[in-house]
């Protein structure tokens, strides 16, 4: 069945998203330039400056804001699987004041109230020697869990069913459990749940919740269809409950996921895990701002799966840097070009960014957030000296002996820690104040700080060709205490403004000094007249055209800013029954003689392998022109399909669509439509 239907969304004005920081609401879409082509979600960093007054490196004066109805129960948690192999390499642990100290009094000191530890089935070889990354066991966990419970802690533990990394990217089986099937690896994984709980819990540790699993998106212990991972499921299940019911303990049961960011399979698995009966009591996810989306959108998904399935949730692992710098030579997972939102690498900013983490899991009632590998310190400085350490200690991220069980990754790139720039303390290991965001007292009361200048946002200015440049007043400034948020006056370069051409598209850097002093800059963006109307799907005046070859129509137009690119509308598309095929278009007159070229920008999920995304330019009804080159990777990984060069005469009829033949299941946005002559 083919129909077409008409729609459109009134919305007056326009404005960039925020993290853009300040900019002209111009005509936004040009060829290749930002609004139209995904600067609204680009990093808040490389052109944010950091005050002359910034805090210190070491966050001296990190301020807390407090977080309304925050309970004294909200789990406030560390992971530091790495700390026992981390004390054999030498590292050493200083408080605020610059005392050496235990690192468990040090965390429980400063409000922490939970540790979180992996375990490997057997991460060594044949001969003994560990693969690294704390050569984590039971054994190890055990002794982790002992010092956490002498220091008044909690136990988080993360049976991760391997003998070594487990994520989405993989999930490796137990050397042991080679061969076999999917009834005797369920049974083998029972006995060694329980086995490993009792070794923890005998050494003293307080086990409060058990993870079945770590970030199990694509399976567990070399299962990957759904109904064997739920077996093995199953039977971790029953082993906690087991254990739990002899020690006469409340220990909770949590499933681990991540990639929050496709919300979809996120609640499709809770909703497999309710259909067949899984047993459990928490719904974990990890979240990492520079990876998984906003914090708003992860909110939502994990509210939504608490009210709908009547689960506890909880953050199980978050993190974010506190400096750009690395301590090991061996290089860092995130780094400042990684950062969105409004942060960058700073010790106010890795609290802030933890404390909005922890403010949105309060307000949906959740149980709280751990941190991962706070305390994974540099070994040394020279890289040489550093690898003997970590191959013969394991503190290392992995180790040349994992080789033969991991060869592709571990084998490839066995080194040192590349989280040393998100830990809780220095590279010498003298605590940082962000650690405030830890303390119950700061979060229910606040902590007061000096008001200091954290940096200055990225300032764009955007115009269509032709359009007179108008420069914003000043930069906005962010402070330690972000209700201090202010633009900052400042006086722009009048020579540079002077030799841009707004006749031509392009983009120019100005330089400004504002009234504090401090340089900053402006990239100013000239784009081409867009022939389109209503190119972010914002005008219900302006019509759009739309035809499926289904049963209904799956598409709609969204009212809601974290799904669009620019403004707060976007064209939506999601059918969780039916095979979607369906496409949106719009047809002008050429204006003129000539070539043409045009863009638009999609992201979306969940739209299986044989899907085809087609962008397409049409003149008088025959197509010229298509991009079939876009692939979706998840939520606010906006892609850019273009076509250029498309000829032209004045009269004709070009038509601008794009064609999208997808899964069930499969969901999506497009915003921001370009149509311009060359």
């Amino acid at each position: 069945m083919i129909e077409k239907t008409m729609f459109g969304n009134k919305k007056p004005g326009r404005t960039l998203k925020k993290v853009l920081s300040i900019s002209i609401a111009a005509a936004l879409c040009c060829a290749g330039l930002a609004g139209c082509s995904g600067v609204g979600n680009g990093a808040a960093s490389g052109g944010q400056t950091g005050g002359e007054d910034t805090a210190a490196a070491g966050g001296e004066g990190v301020f807390v804001a407090p977080i309304a109805g925050i309970e004294e129960s909200f789990i406030r948690g560390m992971d530091i699987s790495s700390v026992l192999t981390e004390e054999a390499s030498g590292v050493k642990y200083y408080d605020a004041a610059g005392n050496e100290e235990d690192l468990f009094k040090i965390l429980s000191d400063n409000g922490v109230n939970y540790i979180r530890v992996r375990v490997w089935n057997d991460p060594y070889d044949k001969d003994g020697n560990g693969y690294g990354g704390g050569n984590n066991d039971a054994a190890a966990a055990a002794e982790i869990g002992r010092r956490a419970a002498e220091n008044g802690m909690k136990l988080n533990v993360d049976f991760h069913y391997s003998d070594f990394w487990a994520d989405p990217a993989k999930q490796m089986c137990p050397k042991a459990w080679e061969g076999m099937d999917v009834s005797e690896k369920a049974s083998a994984l029972y006995d060694y749940t329980v086995e490993s709980l009792k070794t923890i819990l005998a050494a003293g540790a307080d086990v409060g919740m058990v993870q079945i699993g770590n970030e199990i998106n694509n399976g567990m212990a070399g299962e990957t269809k759904d109904g064997d991972v739920l077996e093995l499921l199953k039977q971790g299940s029953k082993a906690v409950r087991d254990v739990s019911a002899e020690y006469g303990k409340d220990i909770k049961i949590a499933v681990h996921f991540t990639n929050v960011d496709a919300s979809t399979n996120i609640i499709k698995k809770a909703k497999y895990f309710e259909t067949n009966e899984l047993d459990y009591d928490i719904y974990g996810i990890s979240y990492y701002s520079f990876w998984h989306g906003s914090v708003e959108h992860m909110k939502e998904t994990m509210d939504y799966v608490k009210k709908i399935y009547n689960k506890d949730v909880c953050v199980l692992e978050t993190s974010f840097p506190y400096t750009d710098e690395d301590g090991d030579c061996s290089g860092n997972s995130v780094n400042a070009g990684d950062i969105v939102g409004d942060y960058i690498c700073s010790p106010q900013s890795q609290a802030n960014a933890v404390w909005d983490v922890m403010k949105a899991m309060a307000d949906i009632g959740g149980l709280g957030v751990f941190y991962w590998e706070s305390a994974w310190l540099p070994v040394g400085t020279e890289y040489e000296s550093n690898m003997e350490i970590w191959t013969r200690e394991g503190s290392g991220w992995a180790s040349k002996y994992a080789a033969a069980y991991d060869p592709d990754d571990a084998g490839r790139y066995y080194g040192g820690s590349s989280w040393d720039n998100q830990a809780f303390f220095d590279f010498e290991g003298k605590l940082l104040d962000s650690i405030s965001v830890f303390n119950y007292e700061y979060l229910k009361n606040g902590k007061e700080a000096e008001p200091k200048l954290e940096f200055t946002k990225d300032c764009v200015v955007e115009l269509s060709q032709g359009e007179q440049l108008v420069m914003p007043e000043g930069v906005e400034g962010v402070y330690n205490d972000r209700s201090l948020n202010r633009v900052i006056p400042t006086e722009w370069n009048e020579e540079e403004l002077a030799a841009i051409d707004v006749n031509s598209g392009g983009e120019h850097t100005v330089s400004g000094i504002t009234q504090d002093g401090d340089t900053v800059f402006a990239t100013v963006k000239v784009g081409y007249a867009n022939l389109l109307a209503n190119p972010g799907f914002e005008d219900t005046n302006v019509i759009w055209e739309v035809g499926y070859d289904m049963s209904v129509n799956p598409t709609d137009v969204q009212n809601k800013a974290s799904d669009a690119l620019v403004g707060d509308k976007a064209f939506h598309w999601w059918n969780g029954t039916h095979e979607q095929v369906f496409w949106v278009e719009q047809t002008i007159k050429a204006p003129d003689d000539g070539t043409y070229s045009a863009f638009g920008n999609i992201q979306g999920g969940d739209v299986g392998d044989n899907c085809v995304i087609k962008f397409y330019v049409k003149v008088n009804g025959e197509e010229a022109a298509t991009d079939e080159s876009v692939s979706l990777t998840g939520w606010a990984e906006w892609k850019k399909a273009a076509v250029s060069g498309v000829s032209a005469s004045a009269g004709d009829d070009i038509t601008v669509g794009m064609y999208v033949s997808c899964a069930a299941g499969g969901w999506g946005t497009m915003d921001e439509f370009c149509l311009y002559k060359d």
